[in-house]
Formats: C-alpha cells, sequence, structure tokens
C-alpha cells in the first residue's frame, strides 16, 4: 500500500481511527505484561522482608 502525503498514511484509508486504536491499545497491554511481574516482584521483596524484620523483632522480644 503507497500513500501520497503522511496525512493519507494517518488516515489508512478511512480506517485510522481504527488502526491507530488498535496499535496503542496493543503497546498499552504489552507495557502491562511487561510492567506488572516487576512491580509485583518489588512488592513481594518488601513484604517478605518486613515479614523477617518482623519475626526477628519477636524472637528479640522474647529471649
Amino acid at each position: 500500500m503507497e500513500f501520497s502525503s503522511f496525512s493519507e498514511f494517518i488516515a489508512m484509508g478511512k480506517h485510522g481511527f481504527y488502526v491507530w486504536l488498535s496499535y496503542g491499545l496493543t503497546a498499552c497491554v504489552i507495557a502491562a505484561v511487561v510492567i506488572e511481574p516487576v512491580r509485583s516482584r518489588r512488592r513481594l521483596l518488601r513484604e517478605h522482608t518486613q515479614r523477617l524484620r518482623r519475626e526477628k523483632n519477636n524472637n528479640e522480644s522474647k529471649t
């Protein structure tokens, strides 16, 4: 497919809204798939560290 101008490329033969919307949604989904495991790992590490500190403090207070 060949376009004679940039505005025709953006319009995509009057289907531009749907084409660019699908590209945008795909980019959002891919970003979520990449970012969510990183956030989950950080959260789990933080919770694990807090739990270990609590257990250490509880053991020290019992002795």
